[in-house]
């Protein structure tokens, strides 16, 4: 494909995948009660191969290619198309990230440290347990890792996934209806990151065993940890720059030139240590001083952000969903057991952690239903599982229906439990 075929496909492919989100966000919010961010997840899935590629195989194949284009002396390339696509939901899905970090209240979290942790704890330890449990029957008991996968990386990699959260889209519930900088929305938030932290640097040890690199784990682990520290002793120093330089003449050009370059070389850090660019993109925003610069930083970018590149995001991940390979009651009923597992770990175990930590039931429960919701996050650890010879696509396709399930339930239930509340009323 030349370039100019490729800024073809790509303008039609953002018109069919922005109209899409419109249509069917318009509709989930109205007749649903959902999100926008679960909106768009779903509109994903419906132009993947799922819906588009059952109605319309040949069109969904030739707007989303995903097969690698055959050169004339048959070398295989990917698809050129889709590569770009994914880069432009990258820099979406960092950029929004870095805004969610803006809004991060970490005075609140200070005070609550110790509830943090507890809830954090929760959402690690019980869901990860009952999917290691889980992951040695799986193993000895019918296809659903691959042989060269040994039983513990099995374990540390099922329970990782259990222990992910939907942290994009939690921060992005939070932030619509008016919670982000709430008590028990900051309690979610702060947990939330740590868990999916924790995550994938499990993930990171699970690659390292099954390439037979131990440095794969050290770079993760370690860069992470050196990154938060320069983030919090020297890079929160230097950023209140922008402070003063604020106060001087605003938010010009070249300061916002500066903030995003900022940004993307931590996008770039983290990606490359493992962890990925969400995590160092978050830890950017949560260190940036508050005030004028963080509103005018909200005000130049919030909008195109939330608008046209983070549904790119979520359409991009949603191309992957192949629901039909569930196609037996014995497959069906191993995915009830993972939906239950999943909510059993993760949603009850945060309610009951949060109440421990001095929230009443509302807002315990509340917390459990937004760490229970699992999203595109899950989606993109699993897509890394099966990339890297992990996992099978039977386990891939149940975790992906796993992980829409919880999502789902996410929306309908905060709205039912903060329905009359003074904190849906800020929302409005």
């Amino acid at each position: 494909m030349s370039n100019f075929d490729l800024v073809i496909q790509l303008f039609l492919q953002l018109t069919v995948i922005l109209a899409t989100c419109r249509i069917v966000t318009i509709i989930g919010r109205r007749y649903l009660g959902q999100t926008d961010v679960v909106c768009e997840m779903i509109a994903g899935v419906m132009l993947g191969p799922s819906l588009l590629g059952l109605i319309a195989p040949d069109f969904q194949q030739w707007l989303f290619p995903k097969l690698p284009i055959i050169t004339a002396v048959g070398l295989k390339i990917p698809n050129p198309s889709m590569s770009i696509l994914y880069a432009i939901s990258q820099i979406g899905l960092a950029i929004y990230m870095f805004l969610i970090g803006l809004e991060f209240n970490t005075k609140l979290l200070k005070h609550h440290i110790k509830s943090a942790s507890l809830l954090s704890a929760a959402g690690i330890i019980t869901p990860f347990i009952l999917g290691a449990i889980a992951s040695f029957w799986f193993y000895h008991n019918g296809d659903f890792f691959q042989p060269k996968v040994m039983p513990w990386s099995a374990a540390l990699y099922l329970g990782a996934s259990m222990t992910i959260t939907a942290f994009p889209m939690l921060a992005r519930i939070l932030y619509e209806r008016g919670l982000a900088q709430t008590r028990f929305g900051t309690l979610a938030l702060g947990a939330a990151s740590v868990d999916d932290a924790v995550a994938w640097c499990l993930l990171a040890i699970v690659l390292a065993s099954v390439k037979n690199s131990l440095s794969i784990a050290i770079l993760a682990i370690g860069g992470g940890i050196c990154y938060v520290l320069f983030a919090i002793f020297l890079g929160q120093p230097l950023l209140k720059a922008f402070t003063r330089m604020t106060k001087r003449e605003g938010v010009n050009r070249q300061t916002l030139t500066l903030m995003l370059i900022i940004l993307m070389f931590c996008a770039w850090f983290t990606d490359v240590t493992g962890i990925y660019a969400i995590f160092g993109a978050f830890v950017l925003g949560a260190v940036t001083p508050r005030g004028e610069f963080a509103q005018q930083i909200r005000q130049y970018t919030e909008f195109l952000t939330t608008s046209f590149l983070l549904p790119i995001f979520f359409v991009f991940s949603g191309l992957n969903t192949q629901i039909g390979l569930v196609n037996t009651p014995i497959l069906w009923g191993v995915t009830l057991l993972i939906i239950a597992i999943a909510i059993l770990g993760k949603g009850v175990a945060c309610m009951l952690a949060a109440k421990l930590a001095g929230e009443n039931w509302r807002e315990s429960a509340t917390i459990g239903a937004l760490m229970n919701a699992r999203g595109l996050m899950e989606l993109i650890i699993l897509n890394i599982g099966l990339e890297q010879g992990i996992i099978t696509p039977t386990l891939f396709t149940i975790m992906v229906i796993m992980a829409v399930i919880t999502t789902l339930m996410a929306s309908p239930l905060i709205a039912f439990l903060l329905h009359g509340t003074s904190y849906e009323k800020s929302s409005t």
